[in-house]
C-alpha cells in the first residue's frame, strides 16, 4: 500500500494555530517585487531583484572582487543586494560592485580576518553552549553564548572575543539553552525520539525519499508517521554532529507518491528547488509544535557547540522554533527549499536563535535531487570576462551560482526568464535576467494557515 506522503497529520496543528495563522498572513503570492532590470543608461543604480536572485549576484561578485569582498547581505526594505568593499590599492573595486547592480558599502573587516577570528574562536573556545557566525550586516563576527556559559567558560570565551581586537566580533548571551529540537512538524517516530520530515526528495537511484535533520536519523534507524506505529522509512545516511546536521531518509514502498511540497494543514506550498540562503532574506518554518512561523536569515556558515557535539555550515535566523520542530522545512514565500531546522535556544514566547540544516549541502552530500531536480544549481553566472565562478560569501559558505536557465520558482509559478548576463567589459558582471511571474503558492492570502506542518524536523 503506498503512502502519499509521510508524515500525514494535517489535523494536529491546533497547538501551533495562533504563531501560525500571523505567518501566514504574510504568505501572500506576489509579496516580493520582480527586478527591475534596470536601464543601460543608468548603470551604476543599484538593482531591485527578489530574495532568491540575491545569492547569485552576490557569488558572482566574490569572484569578481576577490580580497575587496567582504560579505553581503539582502535589503528586504530595498530589495537590493548590499556588497561589503575594502578597496585598498584597488579605486575601481567600487565601480565594479555599483556596475553589477549591487549597493556598496566600504567596511574595514576583509572576509580574511573575519575567518580567521573565526578560526581563533574555533581553537580557543569551543565551548558547549557557544556560537559564532560572519554578520556581514555589522561586518563582525556575531558571537552567541547561552544561559549554561558562566563562571570561568564565560571569562574564557570573553577573553578570547576581546583577543580578536576592537571592532572584530560581538558577543551577546541568549536567555536560553543552544539544543536540538528533536520533536516534529508533521511529526515522524521512531527510537522515543520525534521529529518533523523537512522536504520530499528523490534519492540517486530515483526512489522516494525525505531529508530530515541529522541528529534525527541517528537516533533511530526507522521511522514511522504514527507514534508505536509500523515503520515506513529506513535512514539511508546521517550526519551529525560534525559538517552539518541533515539525514536521508527513505521511504520503504517505493510506489509512494512524496511531493515536493510543505504542508499547511488544509494547503500546501509546492516547492519548486532548493536554494541558497541570503542574509537579510525573509524565511518561513514549519512545525508541529509552532506549526508556521517567520523571520530573516541573521548569519550563513554558523558554528554551533550543541552538547553533542560541534556543528558546522549552518545558517543562524531569528526565526522561532520549539522542541519538536527539529528536521522541518525553512522554506521561502516563492517556494524555494532553504533549510531543515537543527536547533537553537528560546521559544515562540520569547524569541531566540534558531540554526538550520542548508539544504544544497545536504542535498549535494547525499546525492538526492528535489522539486524539479535542479537543486540550487551550482554553476555561477560568468563575469564579462568569463573568468568570475562560484566563490565564498560571508563566512566562508560555499556559495553556488544560479541555474544556467536562470533558475526560476519551479512549481510555484513560471520559471525566471533570462540566464545571468555577461557584462559589457572584463569588469562588469552581468545582471540576472528578467524574473518570471511568479505563480500563487496555494492561494494563502486568507492568512488562515494554520495547521499541520509540513515536514519540520524534530525536537526532543
Amino acid at each position: 500500500m503506498s503512502h502519499k506522503r509521510i508524515p500525514k497529520r494535517r489535523a494536529a496543528m491546533a497547538a501551533g494555530g495562533v504563531v501560525a495563522l500571523g505567518a501566514a498572513a504574510v504568505l501572500l503570492p506576489s509579496a516580493n517585487a520582480s527586478q527591475d532590470g534596470g536601464s543601460s543608461d543608468d548603470a551604476a543604480a543599484p538593482r531591485t531583484l527578489k530574495a532568491a536572485d540575491a545569492p547569485d549576484l552576490a557569488s558572482r561578485l566574490a569572484g569578481l572582487l576577490g580580497d575587496a569582498f567582504a560579505g553581503s547581505y539582502y535589503d528586504a526594505d530595498e530589495q537590493r543586494l548590499v556588497v561589503n568593499v575594502v578597496p585598498g590599492d584597488d579605486d575601481q573595486v567600487v565601480v565594479r560592485a555599483e556596475k553589477a547592480g549591487a549597493e556598496v558599502r566600504e567596511v574595514d573587516n576583509t572576509m580574511g580576518e573575519l575567518r580567521d577570528g573565526a578560526r581563533t574562536l574555533k581553537s580557543r573556545a569551543t565551548i558547549p553552549g557557544t556560537s559564532w557566525a560572519i554578520d556581514p550586516r555589522t561586518n563582525k563576527i556575531l558571537v552567541t553564548a547561552d544561559s549554561t556559559v558562566t563562571g570561568a567558560e564565560w571569562d574564557r570565551l570573553e577573553s578570547t572575543v576581546q583577543g580578536l581586537g576592537t571592532g572584530m566580533a560581538t558577543l551577546k548571551q541568549s536567555p536560553g539553552t543552544f539544543k536540538t529540537f528533536a520533536s516534529g512538524g508533521d511529526a515522524i517516530f521512531g527510537g522515543g525520539a520525534r521529529c518533523s520530515l523537512g522536504f520530499n526528495v528523490t534519492a540517486g537511484d530515483g526512489a522516494p525519499a525525505f531529508l530530515t535533520a541529522g541528529h534525527c536519523g541517528v537516533a533511530d534507524d526507522q521511522w514511522s508517521e504514527a507514534q508505536d506505529g509500523p515503520p515506513t522509512a529506513t535512514v539511508d545516511q546521517a550526519v551529525f554532529p560534525g559538517e552539518g546536521d541533515f539525514a536521508l531518509v527513505r521511504y520503504d514502498d517505493p510506489a509512494t507518491q512524496a511531493p515536493s511540497e510543505v504542508d499547511l494543514g488544509d494547503q500546501a506550498v509546492p516547492i519548486g528547488r532548493a536554494a541558497e540562503a541570503t542574509v537579510g532574506q525573509q524565511v518561513f518554518r514549519m512545525g508541529s509544535t509552532t506549526g508556521l512561523a517567520d523571520g530573516q536569515v541573521l548569519g550563513l556558515d554558523a558554528t554551533v557547540n550543541y552538547p553533542e557535539g560541534t556543528v558546522t555550515g549552518l545558517i543562524q535566523t531569528n526565526v522561532c522554533a520549539e522542541p519538536g520542530d527539529s528536521g522541518g522545512p525553512l522554506f521561502t514565500q516563492d517556494g524555494l527549499a532553504v533549510g531543515l531546522t537543527s536547533g537553537g535556544s528560546g521559544d515562540c514566547t520569547v524569541g531566540g536563535e534558531t540554526f538550520f540544516q542548508p539544504v544544497t549541502t545536504a542535498l549535494e552530500a547525499v546525492g538526492a535531487t528535489l522539486g524539479d531536480g535542479t537543486g540550487a544549481g551550482t554553476g555561477a553566472g560568468q563575469a564579462g570576462d568569463g573568468g568570475a565562478g562560484a566563490a565564498d560569501q560571508a563566512g566562508e559558505e560555499n556559495a553556488g551560482g544560479a541555474d544556467a536557465d536562470g533558475g526560476g520558482t519551479g512549481q510555484a509559478g513560471e520559471d525566471a526568464g533570462g540566464g545571468t548576463g555577461a557584462g559589457a567589459d572584463g569588469d562588469e558582471v552581468g545582471g540576472p535576467g528578467d524574473a518570471g511571474v511568479s505563480g500563487d503558492p496555494g492561494d494563502l492570502g486568507d492568512g488562515t494557515g494554520a495547521g499541520a506542518a509540513a515536514g519540520s524536523g524534530p525536537t526532543g
